[in-house]
């Protein structure tokens, strides 16, 4: 059982800054200190004390979001993740990275008894995580997801998109998203808001710009140069 799940924002180290100023922000979080060999990684901390689920890491290359499946057993279910068809990339003791059949990286950590999910911010909820998957491995990797998870799988507001819809307790969900043209597997991260424009003008003034608006949600691009989307669901249930 999948008790906890922790997503990233992962953005350039020379950004880190940039990057953190944003999201405790939009998040009403601080930054914990830093760790890691290098100093790449810290942890958003929720102001009223709930369980974070957000995390930032400085990247050599590139911007994008991963996750962490947090579990009483880990190497169970890094095991279950390799039977379906994904790979391990490393190993670090107690966790593992792996790569889903469709190339999404994720990790499989120990779960630290997180139980709070953070509140709703100022209209907003931080609740999904949206993964761009090429066509040809789209049917695979939501069986793939389906199978690992153990969650409910719906249809979404469009034919490319399904939700892996995780129990009401835990932070985040997953929407997986048939790509129409030819890249590699992505994800990156959604917010829930009881208002899209006026959450988008609040962005803008803390310096994220507008990339695209579409039927449902709109595509920001943060200060740090990472994308992430506003969507127009209830940020209680996380539905439209």
């Amino acid at each position: 059982m999948i008790r906890w799940v922790y997503a990233f924002v992962d953005r350039p180290r020379d950004r880190m800054a940039a990057a953190a100023a944003f999201w405790t922000a939009v998040t009403d979080t601080s930054l914990s200190a830093p760790r890691g060999e290098d100093g790449e990684f810290a942890t958003f901390l929720p102001s009223g004390g709930e369980d974070a689920c957000l995390k930032l890491q400085g990247v050599h290359e590139g911007n994008g979001s991963h996750f962490d499946l947090a579990v009483e057993r880990p190497r169970a279910l890094a095991d279950d993740a390799v039977a379906l068809g994904a790979e391990v990339v490393a190993e670090h003791g107690s966790w593992l990275v792996l790569r889903s059949p469709a190339g999404q990286l994720f990790c499989v950590v120990p779960w630290h008894r997180e139980y709070r999910r953070p509140p709703v911010v100022a209209g907003t909820r931080l609740d999904q995580i949206a993964i761009d998957i090429p066509a040809e491995a789209y049917e695979a990797e939501i069986e793939f997801w389906t199978e690992l998870t153990g969650w409910t799988v719906d249809r979404g507001s469009r034919p490319e998109f399904r939700v892996v819809q995780s129990p009401a307790d835990l932070p985040f969900r997953l929407l997986l998203h048939r790509l129409d043209e030819p890249r590699p597997t992505s994800a990156h991260l959604d917010f829930a808001c009881t208002d899209r424009s006026a959450t988008r003008e609040e962005h803008e003034q803390l310096g994220a710009t507008l990339v695209a608006e579409h039927g449902h949600w709109t595509v920001m691009r943060d200060p740090a140069g990472g994308t992430y989307c506003l969507t127009a669901r209830n940020p209680a249930t996380g539905r439209l």
